[in-house]
């Protein structure tokens, strides 16, 4: 059977249409947007009116391909940056309007458990002993601390993500020295007091990892994520996103999600690598495993269900 997710995140607004058959992922199709319903939210607490109508347009013209794919109910999701917005409900009711979808805005805890779902079930291989994944998004960093055979145990969501620092503190491009040490300090203040369980591996998933990996490889460690650094500094995003085939907005956010798994590297203690999968796989394994609901279609907030027991083992196609 065929289903359909729809993330809007902080930065990105992001579909994946995909196979489920005996708990494996194919992905049919996927589409990204950078929508930035989470630019400025930080000092106004409000998704600007254009953002809302652009977000609600391109979650539109998702919803209607997926439905040109066969879908027939499209689950659409919203994390940090709408669960934070007091205009929330107007993002809302547009989607509703436009795409005649019902968006489920994701608790932090929800959205930790669904990325460490997707993450654990897509690495190809079997996943032993305790796994930290961690999900670095636009508006909140989540991390997920389990085990496959038992699910999530311990988590976290920290609320910075690579939007929040590219807004408040990389206005260069590429970002000045100054600029790099000031947003250091704002990830080390909001990971203060931050201590993660024992674990015997690491994984990365959300844009910032993914486009790190066409930078310097599949694990991150000091040395790689220093030699990112180093690349994302000495050239304009324009040059970089051409140079790596990465889109020049997300070559932007990029020196910021290098930051913050900078940082994670010594909560975790050890390399990160860099995942296929994270929460809109999470997703689609539990609709397919029957864990969740389908999507409805009257376009209203759903409450996020209560945390669900891991699937069986799942292996995609390539993201």
């Amino acid at each position: 059977m065929t289903y359909a997710c729809i993330d809007i995140g902080s930065n990105t607004t992001r579909l994946l249409v995909a196979e489920c058959r005996d708990g494996r992922l194919r992905e049919l199709a996927s589409q990204r947007a950078y929508t930035r319903v989470g630019k400025g939210l930080r000092a106004s607490g409000q998704i600007p009116p254009d953002k809302i109508l652009d977000t609600a347009e391109v979650v539109g013209t998702q919803a209607r391909f997926a439905r040109e794919l066969g879908v027939r109910d499209v689950a659409v999701v919203a994390t940090a940056a709408v669960r934070e917005a007091a205009n929330r409900d107007e993002l809302v009711a547009a989607i509703g309007r436009v795409a005649r979808v019902e968006v489920e805005i994701l608790s932090d805890e929800e959205e930790a458990r669904l990325a460490f779902v997707g993450a654990t079930k897509t690495l190809g291989a079997p996943v032993l002993g305790t796994v930290a994944v961690l999900d670095i998004g636009g508006g909140s960093v989540e991390i997920a601390v389990g085990t496959v055979a038992d699910g999530v145990s311990w988590w976290r969501s920290i609320a910075v993500g690579s939007g929040i620092l590219l807004d408040l503190h990389l206005k260069s491009d590429p970002p000045r020295d100054a600029e790099l040490e000031a947003a250091r300090a704002e990830v080390a203040e909001a990971f203060a007091g931050l201590e993660t369980p024992p674990t015997e591996g690491s994984v990365a998933v959300g844009g910032s990892a993914r486009s790190l990996r066409r930078l310097v490889g599949q694990e991150l460690d000091r040395g790689t994520l220093a030699r990112a650094l180093e690349i994302l500094t000495s050239a304009r995003a324009s040059e970089i996103a051409e140079r790596f085939d990465l889109d020049p907005e997300r070559a932007r956010l990029l020196p910021a999600g290098a930051l913050l798994l900078d940082a994670l590297l010594d909560r975790v203690g050890q390399p990160i690598a860099v995942g296929q999968g994270g929460l809109r796989e999470g997703l689609i394994l539990e609709l397919a495993g029957g864990v969740r609901p389908a999507a409805g279609t009257d376009g209203a907030i759903a409450e996020s269900p209560p945390a669900a027991r891991a699937l069986a083992s799942a292996t995609p196609g390539e993201p």
